[in-house]
């Protein structure tokens, strides 16, 4: 009996210690966004504040209007995922069921891509951008998310494991493909398309780097840019910061909760369809 749960134990405690090491930061981060000013710059750092204050937050809305870039980063995140939602569905149920010239070659040419940095693109991106007038809009920083070649691959992977029988008796009843795309495809595959929607929101609302090089007006920052910036502003206030970065996870942590069961059904379906 007890070579049974010695193992059990000893695996429980590593992974118990794993949590503890990965979620002592984030605790701290949410305890210091409470503390009054200068509290946690003292050593050793406190882990609980000593007087639990919400002025950090107050400050981020009135004196540094936090507010603006919150909703900026709204905006981005969710045209990011309707557009990449709409347009790799598409390409993913066209690559799984539609026959068409040089399918083959063409979805062979995509995957190479993926070998390929996203830091790489940036600039012929941007130039592209400059050309027709859309550099410091928002739309430049939802266009990189509108398709991907991960979420085409992980839509087509899951698509064919549609039956072509299914498909071809809508089009014997005299539907069009853009019908039978809406009433039979979309149903089928929104397990993986409910993966993809938080894989796009969480990059979408965490990217920094892209935001940075296509904004110049600091009133269209995303949060990320934004915290960025204001750290370098308020480099001492670390409570400050630490509500500014409270702000910035808590949408996504969220999303991932609310969606955690669809999220890891798409993930596990889409691995054994694939």
């Amino acid at each position: 009996m007890r070579r049974r749960w010695l193992p059990s134990l000893a695996l429980h405690a590593v992974l118990v210690a794993g949590a503890v090491v990965t979620l002592t930061p984030l605790a701290w981060m949410v305890s210091a966004s409470f503390m009054s000013p200068g509290e946690a710059n003292s050593f050793p750092p406190p882990f609980l504040p000593r007087v639990f204050t919400l002025d950090n937050y107050v400050s981020l809305f009135t004196r540094l209007n936090l507010s603006r870039y919150f909703l900026n980063s709204v905006i981005v995140s969710v045209s990011a995922t309707l557009l990449s939602l709409l347009i790799n569905s598409m390409a993913g149920y066209a690559f799984a069921k539609l026959r068409f010239r040089g399918r083959e070659r063409v979805f062979r040419f995509l995957l190479g891509a993926l070998v390929i940095p996203a830091q790489v693109g940036m600039l012929p991106l941007f130039l592209m951008l400059k050309a027709l007038g859309l550099v410091n809009t928002m739309a430049a920083v939802v266009i990189p998310f509108m398709a991907g070649i991960f979420g085409i691959f992980m839509i087509r992977q899951y698509a064919l494991s549609i039956p072509d029988d299914l498909l071809d008796a809508a089009r014997v009843d005299g539907a069009g493909e853009f019908r039978i795309f809406r009433t039979v495809v979309l149903p089928v595959i929104r397990p993986i398309l409910v993966t993809l929607a938080v894989f796009v929101f969480l990059s979408s609302w965490n990217e920094f780097m892209w935001p940075l090089i296509v904004l110049s007006d600091d009133a269209k920052y995303t949060l990320p840019v934004a915290l960025a910036s204001l750290s370098g502003e308020h480099v001492q206030d670390t409570e400050l910061m630490m509500a500014g970065s409270v702000l910035t996870v808590l949408p996504v942590v969220l999303v991932f909760i609310a969606l955690q069961r669809a999220y890891m059904r798409g993930v596990m379906m889409g691995s054994v369809k694939g």
